[in-house]
C-alpha cells in the first residue's frame, strides 16, 4: 500500500506527524510512505524508518519570486514529480487550503479533516474521503486519528511512539563527554521569549549546582544572546551552528534541556530527552511537547512570570544528583 503524506511545515508540526506513522505501520506492515514537505524540513520525515522518499516542496522559495520560478520550472517539476506515480491514499495532514491543493494535485484518493476539523475549513472541499477529528485535542492524537479513520483501524491509546531515536544512536559518541543541560532559548514568537536575564540567573544556579550548560543557537541574535549567557562561565558553551539532525545528536547526548515552546522542544520530546519546557500564549494541553520525561510550566498571561526559582526547583527533579563539574 502506498500513501503520499501532505505536511509541509513546520518543524514541531512534522515531529506531531511521526506517531501516526509507527501507527499504521504496526496495522498494515506492508505501508510504504512518501511525505510532501517543505525544504528546510526536507531530513525530518527520512528520520522515521517506514518514509521511503521526501518529495520537497518550496513554496516559501518560490512564492518570493513567482517569475523566476516559473521561469526555472520549479513548479513544472515538482508538479511532474508528484505525479510519477499513484497512490492508494493521500492524507493531508495539514488541514489547510495550501496543502489541500498538493492533494489535487496527486493522483489518488484524497483524504483529509472533515470542514468542522480542518485548520481552514474550506480545505475539506478539496477531499474525496472526509474525516471528522475533534479539535480540542493535542495534535498528536488528531493526527493519529485521522491515520486511523482514513485507514480505517483503531486508533491505539498508548503513548506515542516517533521511532526517530534510532536514527540518532549511530551518530552519538559512546566516548564519556562531560554531561551537561541544553538550554533551547530560541523562538520565532517574542510573546514565547523567556527574558535573556531569567536565562542568565538560571545559568548561574545551574554551574553552582555543578552542572555544564550547552546552548545552541539558530540565527545571529540567539546567538549573540547564547554568548551573553555563556560569558558567565567556563562550563557554558555555545555550539557551534548546527544541522536538524546534529542538533538531534546534541540533544540525545543531553542530560536534561530547558526550553520556551519551540521545534526543538519537540524534537527533544521525540527523543525522550527529560525536558522542562516553559508556555505562555500557547496551551501544552494542545500543542505542547508530549512524551516521556516531559515537564510543562505555563503563565499564559506573561512567560515572564514564570519565575527562575520555579524552573531551577522542576528542574532538580531530573536526574541530576550527581555533580558534574567543580563549581
Amino acid at each position: 500500500m502506498n500513501i503520499l503524506i501532505v505536511k509541509t511545515s513546520s518543524l514541531g508540526d512534522i515531529i506531531h506527524t511521526l506517531p501516526a506513522l509507527t501507527d499504521a505501520k504496526k496495522y498494515d506492515p506492508t505501508i510504504q510512505f512518501d511525505w510532501v514537505v517543505e525544504e528546510n524540513f526536507a531530513e525530518i520525515p527520512l528520520w522515521h524508518p517506514h518514509v521511503r522518499q521526501v518529495i520537497p516542496f518550496a513554496w516559501r522559495r518560490w512564492r518570493k519570486n513567482m517569475w523566476a520560478t516559473w521561469r526555472e520550472q520549479a513548479l513544472q517539476n515538482f508538479y511532474h514529480r508528484l505525479r510519477s506515480q499513484s497512490y492508494d491514499l493521500i492524507i493531508d495532514a495539514q488541514g489547510l487550503v495550501k496543502s489541500g491543493l498538493v492533494t489535487f494535485l496527486a493522483k489518488g484518493v484524497r483524504c483529509g479533516l472533515d470542514y468542522p476539523s480542518a485548520r481552514e475549513s474550506w480545505a475539506s472541499w478539496l477531499y474525496q474521503k472526509k474525516v471528522k477529528v475533534l479539535f480540542e485535542q493535542h495534535a498528536i492524537t488528531r493526527a493519529r486519528q485521522l491515520f486511523a479513520s482514513a485507514l480505517d483501524y483503531d486508533c491505539p491509546q498508548d503513548s506515542p511512539d516517533y521511532a526517530i531515536r534510532s536514527h540518532f544512536l549511530p551518530a552519538v559518541s559512546s566516548e564519556q563527554n562531560e554531561p551537561y543541560i541544553l538550554f533551547i532559548h530560541g523562538t520565532t514568537w517574542k510573546t514565547k521569549e523567556w527574558a535573556e536575564s531569567y536565562w542568565i540567573a538560571l545559568a548561574h544556579r545551574c554551574v553552582a549546582e555543578g552542572w555544564a550548560v550547552k546552548i545552541p543557537w539558530g540565527n545571529n541574535i540567539e546567538r549573540e544572546r547564547a554568548e551573553r549567557i555563556a560569558a558567565i562561565h567556563d562550563h557554558i558553551q555555545v555550539l557551534p551552528k548546527s544541522s536538524l539532525s546534529m542538533l538531534g545528536k546534541w540533544l540525545l547526548q543531553a542530560k536534561a534541556a530547558v526550553a520556551v515552546d519551540t521545534g526543538i522542544a519537540h524534537l527533544a520530546a521525540a527523543l525522550s530527552v527529560p525536558t522542562l519546557s516553559l508556555y505562555g500564549p500557547t496551551d501544552p494541553d494542545r500543542t505542547g511537547a508530549l512524551g516521556e520525561h516531559q515537564v510543562h510550566i505555563r503563565n499564559k498571561s506573561d512567560m515572564n512570570s514564570i519565575s527562575v526559582d520555579e524552573v531551577f526547583e522542576k528542574l532538580q527533579q531530573f536526574p541530576l544528583k550527581t555533580r558534574i563539574i567543580d563549581a
